[in-house]
């Protein structure tokens, strides 16, 4: 069974374009930091939450859908408690994503 887990960037770090892997993150895991690759990604930032599988950020996710993705996976048993950051996050509105997506 394949698991991708959503994770928050903490930081970017700048990877050449010839790179196999493209620009490296470091992704916070509930507390355990992973570098991972964020070729498949190239809009995501620092804070944004990924969905994560085998070393790459397949997907940016707002944190509605952070969250969601979480409770499913606690729900499964196949992880431990919601990270505090994610749990007080304030629900993003559609007004919140049309101004992140001007940016």
């Amino acid at each position: 069974m394949c698991l991708a887990v959503p994770g928050r960037i903490v930081s970017i770090e700048s990877g050449g374009d010839d790179s196999a892997t493209g620009p490296l993150a470091t992704v916070d895991f509930q507390g355990s930091r992973v570098e991972v690759s964020l070729q498949l990604t190239p809009d995501a930032r620092q804070g944004d939450w990924v969905l994560v599988h085998a070393g790459f950020a397949l997907q940016v996710l707002d944190v509605n859908e952070a969250r969601e993705m979480w409770e499913y996976l606690e729900m499964a048993e196949m992880v431990g408690e919601m990270p505090a950051d994610l749990k007080s996050a304030e629900p993003e509105t559609e007004d919140d994503k049309k101004e992140s997506s001007l940016d």
